[in-house]
């Protein structure tokens, strides 16, 4: 980064604090600080909702996601669309008719005060420990790019959003979320477009897309289905994403209080319902387009030799090790492979253009043949990482940055790192309102005398400075996730969203089941969810399926209604007994 860079990103970060804080002037009482006194129009709505959701992990590590996998991760948020068909039905006319501070509100009247305090509490543990790892990892992947300090770089990407958002609430973290989702799908857009103007003289975006396609990376539809049989631990196919990504969105958007936030801010029931339904249209389009740039890289470096790593720092200890040696080994054959498939690209796109199918099939045929070889020197060079250091080997999120770091110009590049703090800001700015707002509705109001509202509004912002510094400890104590950092977030929402969207469902459509139904019968499920997840992970129970992190969503929310409905039964049959005794 040079000084264009530097003042780019300097006066994008300032600009944004700034208008935060001019924005933040509201009521000072808990309905103007965490509901911006329910004032807000549909298209602040939606962008707010948006900007929640596409944290920074989004815009980084998708494009990587994209380069290894291809697109069918855009499969996980087809069930999306119908979430909020739900939500706009059910969710949203009761929360503005009771006029909820959050979602667990509801769940004391409809229950006890044990259910709710359970569902906040999961909310709190789930959203605090994504909220770190929505800090940590955007900082992790700057510190290793650009050699920035970990342990500072952590303090500088929590730290700087505290300012506005303990300042100004719900009102300041709506603004700005609207300014700050434009400027990242501008810089977005322009990074895209140099993907393309980058590439070699007379080849174009439908020559990458060509490239992309043959090589597997347009896998936009997959059935899970592998040797005839339908394979549950396939993380992403059509059915796990209409299903399991239903049950996540349903769950995510209609009982997680960062999101349930933003849309009671609106001014009414079409306000809120406008803003959910347009994210449900767009947001499929928009993580189309994120991946598509990953797909447009991986074509890119067909044509030019990439690094055997996008971890440019775990590159770097390995040079630094005994294992030197075999680096220069790995690079130069990686060097050898690579000048071999730009030649084949190039005669590939050529053979498109001509119409010469035989030799476009042969060629498409190398060419896979050579990305094969290519990974799996990268594999052997992992295989040296693990050896040499303790950096993660996984080098997905780094694919974009590591692009735009080595390829874009000054100005832009200083742009992007700041959309990468912004991205981050829209959604950490979020989830520390709905942390602060349910601590203080949920557990401080509880267990604590009345309060004026002067002094609610100043116990809320202190609430939300005290999860931001907490936020930020878990970025820095957070350990390598050794995946996807967008996988990593979503898997972590899965073993708490579907027990919490039970209890939600028990609450709507289960009118005869009560509170103690519905507590233990999500204690018990969330526990089984926990022991099936970990069960994946090390084998512990043979017995147990094993099953991806989506398809935990439906088993948790139709786990806790079908056993709520047992316990329930069961208890009635025990009262009736003991009446009939007495």
């Amino acid at each position: 980064m040079n000084g264009i860079d530097w003042l780019v990103l300097s006066v994008t970060l300032a600009g944004i604090i700034l208008y935060g804080l001019l924005k933040s002037r509201t009521s000072r009482n808990l309905e103007g600080y965490f509901l911006s006194n329910r004032s807000m129009p549909w298209w602040i709505v939606l962008l707010s909702i948006m900007g929640t959701q596409a944290s920074a992990v989004t815009f980084l590590s998708a494009p990587g996601q994209a380069f290894a996998d291809g697109m069918r991760f855009v499969q996980y948020y087809f069930g999306l669309p119908l979430a909020m068909v739900v939500i706009c039905i059910t969710f949203v006319p009761l929360f503005n008719r009771l006029k909820v501070f959050t979602a667990y509100e509801f769940l004391e009247q409809r229950f006890d005060k044990k259910t709710r305090l359970l569902t906040s509490f999961l909310f709190l543990l789930q959203r605090a420990l994504s909220t770190g790892i929505s800090i940590y990892a955007p900082a992790l992947i700057l510190s290793s790019l650009f050699g920035w300090e970990i342990f500072y770089t952590n303090i500088v990407m929590g730290g700087l959003l505290i300012i506005y958002t303990v300042s100004g609430g719900a009102r300041a973290v709506a603004y700005t979320q609207q300014i700050q989702f434009l400027i990242i799908f501008g810089a977005m857009f322009l990074a895209g477009y140099m993907v393309v103007h980058l590439l070699p003289s007379g080849i174009g975006f439908v020559d990458a897309l060509h490239i992309g396609g043959k090589l597997g990376k347009f896998n936009i539809i997959t059935t899970g289905v592998e040797d005839g049989k339908f394979n549950w631990n396939d993380r992403y196919n059509i059915w796990s994403g209409i299903i399991g990504g239903f049950f996540l969105a349903l769950s995510y958007f209609g009982t997680d209080q960062s999101q349930v936030g933003r849309y009671l801010t609106a001014q009414n029931n079409t306000e809120s319902r406008l803003g959910l339904l347009l994210n449900g249209i767009v947001k499929i389009p928009m993580q189309f387009f994120i991946l598509l740039i990953g797909v447009l890289i991986f074509s890119f470096y067909q044509f030019n030799g990439g690094p055997i790593s996008f971890n440019s720092g775990l590159v770097e200890d390995v040079r630094n090790s005994t294992y030197a040696d075999s680096l220069s080994r790995l690079e130069q054959q990686y060097k050898t492979i690579s000048g071999q498939k730009e030649q084949a690209a190039i005669a590939f796109a050529q053979a498109v253009k001509s119409g010469k199918a035989v030799e476009e099939a042969q060629l498409a045929t190398q060419l896979s043949a050579l990305n094969q070889q290519s990974t799996e020197v990268r594999d052997a060079f992992k295989a040296l990482g693990k050896k040499a250091s303790s950096r993660d080997t996984n080098d997905t999120n780094y694919v974009f940055l590591s692009f735009v770091k080595e390829y874009l110009p000054a100005g832009l590049r200083g742009l992007l790192v700041a959309i990468i703090f912004l991205a981050a800001w829209g959604s950490i700015a979020a989830a520390l309102n709905s942390l602060a707002a349910s601590t203080v509705c949920d557990f401080h109001q509880q267990f604590t005398g009345a309060k004026t509202p002067e002094q609610e509004y100043q116990v809320s912002r202190w609430y939300t400075f005290g999860w931001g510094v907490f936020c930020v400890l878990v970025a820095e104590f957070a350990n390598q996730l050794g995946q996807s950092l967008i996988e990593a977030v979503n898997v972590l929402g899965s073993l708490f969203y579907g027990v919490i969207l039970g209890i939600f469902l028990l609450a709507f459509y289960c009118k005869r089941v009560g509170g103690k139904a519905a507590f233990w019968s999500a204690v018990v499920v969330e526990l089984f969810i926990v022991v099936l997840f970990f069960n994946e992970q090390v084998s512990l129970f043979s017995f147990l399926p094993d099953v991806s992190f989506l398809w935990l969503n439906a088993i948790g929310a139709l786990g806790v209604v079908l056993l709520g409905l047992l316990l329930q039964g069961v208890q009635g049959k025990f009262v009736q007994k003991q009446a009939t005794v007495v």
